[in-house]
Parts: C-alpha cells; sequence; structure tokens
C-alpha cells in the first residue's frame, strides 16, 4: 500500500536482512530477510546444537537488499 510507496520514495530497499538468534542459548544463528516496515520477525525452527525446533528472535539488522 502507501506505506512501502513511502518507504520507497526515499531511496531505500523493501527488504533488510537480520540475523536471527536461537533462544535456547545455543548461539546458533541464520540470517534471513524481512519487509523493512514489519515489525521484528519470531520463528520457529530447527536448532541442530540442541536437536530441537526452539524460537529464533530477530536480533540486529545486517544490511539492505
Amino acid at each position: 500500500g502507501i506505506l512501502y510507496y513511502a518507504a520507497l520514495s526515499k531511496g531505500k530497499t523493501m527488504y533488510i536482512l537480520v540475523r536471527m538468534v536461537s533462544e535456547a542459548g545455543t548461539g546458533f544463528s541464520f540470517n534471513t530477510r524481512r519487509l523493512r516496515l514489519e515489525d521484528k520477525l519470531t520463528l520457529l525452527r530447527y536448532d541442530p546444537s540442541v536437536k530441537k525446533h526452539v524460537l529464533f528472535k530477530e536480533k540486529k539488522k545486517i544490511r539492505s537488499i
């Protein structure tokens, strides 16, 4: 909608690359992309360190893509 056009009109990209870190405390992480204007991500993914599906939370923005 209108919000996306406003973000793009300033010369910014629509997506950003973010680091997702395991909430199990293992330090395992992966990178994924999300829309710039969305809230921070929380995903259920597999953590090979504990061999289970655990919550991953967005910790930091890496770059625009």
